[in-house]
């Protein structure tokens, strides 16, 4: 197994440490430790990291993969999902923005399997638009952790209204790049059989 692949392993063995800090930090009560939620905001965007690290070096040392152009999306689904979960806990992102989400993530991978199984086999990589979804995501999850952790009380409802704005911007260009996606793949839909 190459290192961008094992960088993208690595992205997934973060989601569950993610998950712990951040249930741990028992965020909206009085019990309420910043130090946790500040740890979840850093273990993600070292995840992040790593997404933009394992896709550089494969493509630098000419080592991308049918694997990689799998899993790393997939990494990067569950990252994500997993922190906006976090969010709808919080009350920051409406379920509506999450179920955008889970339709274009469910949408595009249900494509991926039509195009691997069409005669031929052809493994769809991700376009500048679902890049461009991740990365929102990524620095809008990253944005509110850390700035939710480091929130005085007298400003974590600026906090919050900044993550509940960006939550709204992230469902529409999720919406946006899944449509496109289905768009410019819409042959394997049409073959489908």
């Amino acid at each position: 197994m190459n290192l961008p692949n094992k960088l993208t392993l690595l992205r997934i063995l973060l989601v569950p440490v993610f998950m712990v800090l951040a249930g741990l930090s028992q965020y909206g009560t009085p019990d309420f430790s910043a130090g946790l939620y500040l740890a979840a905001g850093l273990v993600f965007a070292a995840a992040s990291f790593t997404d933009f690290l394992d896709g550089y070096l494969a493509r630098k040392w000419g080592m991308v993969t049918d694997f990689g152009k799998f899993a790393d999306p997939l990494a990067d689904k569950l990252l994500t999902t997993v922190a906006f979960l976090y969010m709808l806990r919080d009350g920051v992102c409406s379920p509506v923005v999450l179920a955008v989400i889970l339709a274009r993530e469910f949408a595009v991978s249900g494509l991926r399997m039509i195009a691997a199984g069409a005669p031929g086999g052809k493994v769809i990589a991700a376009n500048i638009w679902g890049k461009a979804k991740t990365v929102l995501q990524m620095l809008t999850i990253i944005l509110y952790y850390l700035s939710a952790a480091l929130a005085s009380p007298a400003s974590i409802g600026g906090v919050m209204l900044m993550a509940w704005a960006l939550c709204w911007l992230v469902a529409l260009v999720t919406a946006l790049s899944g449509a496109r996606y289905l768009w410019d793949n819409r042959q394997f839909i049409n073959t489908a059989k």
